[in-house]
């Protein structure tokens, strides 16, 4: 079997698959980028490709999810309340520069 086959993925997880892809591609990344991650992230959730079958194929651990909203905040936390200000300043002044 080729790199990158993906005959060996069950339905539900080809369908987790794209709309994982959909939400990174909303976020601007570009196709291919959304594709690999989407991916990526199926196969940390289910380890891999699974037989199709009742009670075949080991079930999603969902780590990744789980993940979501915890993960980010840190880094900005960290910086003092002068330098969060400054930049969103900064942020402010280019998103009215650029009418968005």
């Amino acid at each position: 079997m080729p790199r990158g086959d993906k005959s060996s993925y069950t339905a539900k997880q080809k369908r987790k698959a794209a709309h994982i892809e959909e939400g990174y591609e909303k976020r601007g990344l570009s196709k291919t980028e959304a594709e690999r991650r989407a991916w990526a992230t199926v196969n940390k959730d289910s380890g891999g490709g699974n037989q199709s079958g009742s009670g075949r194929g080991k079930p999603d651990s969902n780590a990744a999810a789980k993940k979501g909203g915890r993960k980010g905040g840190a880094a900005a936390a960290a910086r003092p309340k002068a330098a969060r200000r400054k930049s969103a300043k900064k942020a402010a002044a280019t998103r009215r520069r650029r009418g968005s």
